[in-house]
């Protein structure tokens, strides 16, 4: 085998070219290799980037005048009262003051948790429906195909690590909450528990949807742009797979699946913090209410709320995790030839 994350287009469908006697093993291999490197790689990214992410989850969830300052501005002489929403440094560094530098860390076994089941998930995922999708005697497989393959991946991770999701979101959230309103989960096996003792174990699927959504997006832009970066910018430099071709390509896939994931992230974020009104009911009914109604209430960049601490979480996200991921690869290839 030569890796388990395809970025040449060949390295999967190589597995099923080795003769009848080691075809399964040598499939077996591949998924396993995909997984484990997808969530090595996400750990070790995910470990680095989570105070970003706890930032992003504070200021997503940041509805109404009263959390920002107000101010008066002059326009055409006429007094307009204009929301200042706080930024991403101002935000982080309010969580450190008020809870404690620590706070800034508060979610991290939930964030574990959810980068190896989601994104080992993904990634083994990704490498299984490319092969899928490949057709005998094909070059480099085309766009669109790495696209289809990183929207079905990218679903099936988000179903399996939604309880750890569920649970990140919470526990990054709990801190803005009064102090008798906290849900106070320990680690995210007391925050698992707790949920499917008190709301069910369905709940643990809450916010399930936008999740899926959110997560097709991302896997389409960031795994299928990574795939396809590499290609266009090896044709345009001459790189060999090194440092320099793996950080451009990761950078640019980065940046597209942030522009492209932050609405859906803004909704998946806002459902599954939500609770329920005095009345009963629930604030939203799912994604779509979600994003009209934050359109309508709060304005076209309310939906991009917390876009500067996702770009500033993917960007060296991509490039850890990415490659960490080539690094496994790397490791398997070479010991697999020893």
């Amino acid at each position: 085998a030569k890796g388990s994350f395809e970025h040449n287009d060949a390295q999967v469908s190589s597995h099923c070219r080795r003769g009848a006697a080691s075809e399964n093993m040598a499939s077996s291999d591949g998924r396993l290799v995909g997984f484990a490197s997808g969530a090595f790689g996400a750990v070790v990214a995910g470990a680095v980037t989570h105070p970003i992410d706890l930032v992003k989850v504070r200021m997503q969830l940041e509805t109404g005048p009263s959390i920002g300052t107000e101010e008066l501005i002059d326009t055409t002489n006429r007094m307009h009262r204009v929301t200042r929403h706080p930024s991403m440094l101002r935000t982080g560094w309010r969580v450190a003051m008020e809870e404690g530098v620590g706070a800034l860390y508060n979610g991290l076994t939930a964030s574990m948790a959810r980068q190896v089941l989601y994104t080992g998930t993904r990634f083994g995922a990704y490498d299984i429906s490319k092969g899928l999708l490949s057709s005998t005697g094909e070059g480099s497989m085309p766009f669109h195909k790495k696209v289809i393959a990183g929207l079905g991946s990218g679903a099936m991770g988000a179903m399996v690590g939604n309880p750890a999701d569920l649970a990140l979101v919470r526990m990054q959230a709990d801190g803005r909450l009064p102090p008798a309103q906290r849900r106070k989960y320990v680690n995210v096996g007391h925050a698992v528990v707790t949920i499917a003792k008190e709301e069910g174990v369905c709940s643990l699927w809450r916010g399930c949807l936008p999740t899926v959504n959110r997560a097709m997006v991302v896997t389409a832009s960031q795994l299928a742009v990574y795939d396809q970066a590499k290609l266009e910018i090896r044709q345009a430099t001459g790189w060999g797979n090194g440092l320099p071709l793996q950080a451009s390509a990761s950078f640019a896939a980065g940046v597209v699946a942030a522009l492209t994931s932050t609405p859906m992230d803004v909704a998946k974020t806002r459902l599954m913090d939500m609770k329920a009104l005095p009345d009963g009911t629930k604030p939203y009914r799912g994604t779509m209410d979600c994003i009209t109604k934050t359109l309508y209430n709060e304005g076209f960049f309310a939906i991009y709320r917390g876009l500067g601490p996702i770009l500033a979480r993917q960007l060296p996200l991509n490039v850890v995790q990415f490659l960490s991921v080539e690094w496994c690869v790397n490791l398997y290839t070479t010991l697999n030839k020893a």
